[in-house]
C-alpha cells in the first residue's frame, strides 16, 4: 500500500473542570492517512494548552509531502524523524510524528483485518486501572468526593496530586485519602515536578506512613542528578516518564536507579513505534510500564506490553468523556480493570463537529 493523502486538523476540547494552574482545555490534532488500497487510518496528537497549531502545521506543511507516495507502514518512523531533524528531534517534531505513526499503525491493523491489540500481540485480556485526577487545587471536600467516586466505580488504586506550598497540607490530604481508600487499596501521589530535593525529603518522610505505592515526578523531570540525590534519602519508589521523550532518556534514568515505574506518553515519545521500544527496554531492565494518560490508546498498548503496571483512568478527561469520539472506541474501564474490543484498527473515530482552534 502507498499513502495517497495526509491531512491534519487541530481541535479544542474544553475540560469539564480546569486542571491545576488554569488548564481549561486539551487540544488535539486529528490526522487522516489515506492509501491507494482504500484503507484510511486515523492518528492523533494531544496537548494541554500549548502547541497544537504548530503540530498541525508541521504535519501538513512538512510531513505530508514526504509521507505521500511512500509505503503506508510505520517502519518509516526513523526516516521521518531524520527528515524533521532541522526542526529538532524531540518536542513538537515527536508529537507530529506520533500523529502520523498512530495513523499508519491503524492502517496496518485494518489492512490485516485485525484490531490494533491483536496486530501488536495481545498478552492479556485486561489490565488494572487506577483513578486519577488533577486535583491539587481542590478543597478537601471535593478531593474526598472524587476519591469516593473512584472507590464506588470499583477502583482498587488511586493517585492524587501533592506539591502544596506547605507540606502539612499535603500530609493532611493524603491521610484523609488513605482513610477513604482503607489499608488494602493502593495510593499513589504525584508532585508534578513541584519539589526541590530538601522539600521532597521532608514531604516523603512524612507521607511514608501512609504507604504511597510511588511518588510521581517529585523533581524537575530532566534533572537526573537531583533524582539521584533524592533516591539516597527516601525509600518511596519513583514513577517517571511523562516528560521524557527518548529511549535514551528512559534508559539513563533506569540505569541511574531512579525510575521504578516508567510512564511514557505515546504522543510525547513520538507514537506507537517508539513507545513499544521504550516498553521493551524497560521490560529487559525489570521496570514496569504505566502509560501516561490517553486511556483509549494507552490501555490498548498496555494489553500488549511484556511488563505492565497499571493504566490511568483520568477523571472526566478521556476522549469519550470530552465528547471527542463519534462512536464508542471499544475500550472500557469498569471495576478497576480496562479491556478493549475495538473491531478493526484502534477503534478511535473522532467526531466531525469538534471545535477548531480559534
Amino acid at each position: 500500500m502507498r499513502v495517497t493523502e495526509v491531512v491534519a486538523r487541530a481541535f479544542r476540547l474544553p475540560l469539564r473542570r480546569a486542571w491545576d494552574g488554569g488548564v481549561d482545555r486539551n487540544d488535539i490534532v486529528v490526522v487522516r492517512v489515506a492509501t491507494d488500497a482504500g484503507v484510511v487510518g486515523t492518528g492523533f496528537c494531544w496537548t494541554p494548552l500549548i502547541g497544537a497549531g504548530a503540530v498541525e502545521s508541521l504535519i501538513n506543511a512538512d510531513l505530508a509531502p514526504v509521507v505521500v507516495g511512500g509505503d503506508a507502514h510505520p517502519c518509516r518512523w526513523e526516516e521521518l524523524r531524520w527528515y524533521l531533524r532541522e526542526a529538532g528531534t524531540t518536542g513538537l517534531t515527536l508529537m507530529a510524528l506520533a500523529g502520523v505513526d498512530i495513523a499508519l499503525w491503524d492502517v496496518q491493523a485494518k489492512a490485516a483485518g485485525m484490531s490494533l491489540v491483536d496486530l501488536l500481540g495481545r498478552r492479556r485480556d485486561r489490565v488494572a486501572a487506577y483513578g486519577s485526577g488533577v486535583n491539587l487545587d481542590y478543597d478537601s471536600a471535593d478531593l474526598l468526593e472524587q476519591v469516593r467516586s473512584w472507590v464506588g466505580a470499583g477502583h482498587r488504586a488511586a493517585k492524587i496530586k501533592v506539591g502544596s506550598p506547605e507540606v502539612a497540607r499535603d500530609v493532611e490530604r493524603v491521610a484523609a485519602v488513605r482513610g477513604v481508600l482503607g489499608p488494602d487499596r493502593t495510593l499513589m501521589v504525584d508532585a508534578n515536578q513541584r519539589w526541590d530535593v530538601p522539600t521532597a525529603v521532608r514531604a516523603l518522610d512524612r507521607l511514608a506512613e501512609h504507604d504511597p505505592h510511588f511518588v510521581e515526578e517529585p523533581l524537575p523531570a530532566q534533572d537526573l542528578a537531583a533524582h539521584e540525590r533524592l533516591r539516597g534519602r527516601t525509600a518511596v519508589p519513583f514513577a517517571l516518564g511523562e516528560n521524557l521523550r527518548t529511549l535514551e532518556e528512559f534508559e539513563g534514568f533506569v540505569e541511574a536507579g531512579v525510575c521504578d515505574v516508567a510512564q511514557p506518553n505515546v504522543v510525547r515519545v513520538g507514537g506507537i513505534t517508539p513507545f513499544l521500544r521504550v516498553a521493551e527496554s524497560m521490560a529487559r531492565r525489570g521496570v514496569p510500564v504505566a502509560p501516561h494518560l490517553l486511556p483509549e490508546l494507552s490501555g490498548q498498548l498496555a494489553l500488549c506490553l511484556p511488563r505492565v503496571a497499571m493504566v490511568e483512568d483520568i477523571d472526566h478527561a478521556s476522549f469519550e468523556a470530552l465528547g471527542a469520539l463519534a462512536v464508542p472506541s471499544g475500550v472500557r474501564i469498569g471495576e478497576g480493570w480496562l479491556s478493549a474490543e475495538t473491531g478493526l484498527g484502534h477503534g478511535l473515530t473522532f467526531a466531525q463537529d469538534l471545535s477548531p482552534l480559534p
